[in-house]
This record gives structure tokens, sequence and C-alpha cells, in this order.
């Protein structure tokens, strides 16, 4: 009786959702939906590797679902490992998900008049692949029917991969010898999904940056490569914009004096 309650209460409340917002939920589960395998497979991989840490079972599906990054819980398990302290663990995480704050500095332009606590919730559940194909549908920050609800629609499927993923990983760790190497097949599973999400010079121009970048700085500690990386690519990306926007507007202004040139 409690769970036909429940589902009445929760088939309510999608109700009451706008119709635009709930078609761009399932619009944003269809773009979703080809990115599944590759993030299953790095989920799983991270799953094994949390689980022949020194984490326990419950510790692991506890970091899976409540840290909910996989390149910081790889980052803090040789640390953990090693018995640091538990600030240079923090640090370390901390560090590593610097990304994350100017992914939400880019979609704070898009959802920045929504409740404080609102905004919150939809940072917690954002993540790489759903934000540059969210930025990609949505360039620009004007409002529009159905964002919110796009959004929702990927990030909800990103985590439920997720966690799905990566506790069967934990789970069945023991299954997956350590000689299989299973964080390279992770890496590369994530290559094709990446490759598809250039689709212009600016990207184009973001990923050799961040490639470089990260090869530069490979060496050094806590992960810093990632951040450098990163913000090296954001850098690019809109120096390549604005470049692309002065030339099309010279090319507008050229345009426009020829005419006059030729009436003269």
């Amino acid at each position: 009786m409690a769970l036909v309650r429940w589902s009445a209460a929760l088939q309510r409340r999608w109700q009451a959702i706008d119709p635009a917002e709930r078609a761009g939920f399932f619009t944003g589960i269809r773009a979703y939906a080809p990115s599944l395998p590759p993030v299953f497979t790095w989920g799983v991989v991270t799953g094994v590797a949390m689980s022949k840490s020194v984490l326990t079972i419950p510790q692991a599906i506890g970091m899976s679902i409540f840290v909910y990054a996989g390149s910081s819980q790889l980052a803090v398990l040789p640390l953990l490992a090693a018995g640091l302290p538990i600030w240079t663990v923090l640090l370390t995480a901390f560090i590593v998900n610097v990304r994350f704050i100017i992914f939400s500095a880019g979609l704070a332009q898009h959802f920045g008049h929504l409740p404080f606590v609102r905004r919150v919730v939809l940072g917690v559940f954002n993540g790489d692949l759903p934000f540059v194909l969210f930025t990609q549908k949505y360039p620009s920050a004007a409002p529009e029917a159905g964002k919110e609800g796009y959004y929702w629609g990927m990030v909800l499927l990103s985590f439920v991969a997720w966690q799905v993923s990566s506790i069967l990983g934990i789970v069945a760790a023991s299954l997956f010898p350590d000689a299989w190497g299973l964080a390279l097949a992770g890496t590369l599973a994530l290559i094709p999904v990446m490759v598809s999400t250039i689709r212009s010079r600016a990207t184009l121009m973001a990923v050799a940056v961040a490639a470089v970048l990260a090869l530069l700085a490979f060496k050094l500690p806590y992960r810093l490569s990632l951040v450098i990386a990163v913000t090296g690519a954001m850098a690019a990306g809109l120096a390549a914009d604005e470049a692309a926007a002065r030339l099309q507007w010279q090319r507008r202004r050229t345009a426009q004096a020829a005419p006059k040139e030729e009436d003269a």
C-alpha cells in the first residue's frame, strides 16, 4: 500500500512539471544514451580499482555514491593505501575536481536565475560528458523551454549508469585479474565519445591545448596536470571563439563596404 501511494505521489509530481521540461528530459536521455557503453566501462574499472584497494566493499560503495567522480576516486586510492593524513586525501580530491568549478561557472549563465539550493543540486549531479553535451545543445544563455529538463535527463541517466557499473565492479572485483589492464580499457572506451564531441575549430583547439598541457604537466603531483589541462582548454576554446567572431565581423564589414565602393 505504501508503495502504491509513493508511486501515485511521484506520478502527480511528474505531471505537475511543465510539458516542455518533460519533453526536454526525454530528449536529454536520448542524447546521452550513446555515451553509456564507455561510461559503463569506466564505472566498472573504477569499481574494481576501489574494491582491490584498502577499502572494504561498504566503504567503496559509499565512495561511489557520495564522491561520484571517477578521476578523484582513483586519485585518492594510493594515498589511502599509503596511510597519508586525511587532509592530503581531501586536498587531492579537491584539486582533481577543480574543473567542476569551471563547469559550474559555465552553467551559471543558464541556471543562475534558479534558487540557490536548486543550483547546488544541479551542480552535484554535473559531469564531464553531460556538461560538454549540454553546452553543445545550448551554446546561448538565452532562456529556452525544456533546457533544465534536458540537463536533468542527461545527468540522472549518467548518475544511474555510473552507480550501477561502479557497484557492479566493486562486487565482482574478484573476477577481474589485475593483469587484464582494465584501467587502459576504460580510457580507450572513452576516447571515441570525446572525439565525437569535436564539432568546431574552437573545440579542436581546446582539445589540442589540453593534450599538450597534460603531457607537459604529467609528472606533477596531485594530478595537477588535469587541472592545468582543463583550464588551458577552456582558455583556448574561448580565445578561438573570440577570434572566429572577430573574423566573421571583419568579413561582414568588408562585404558591406564593397557595394559602397562600387557605387562610388
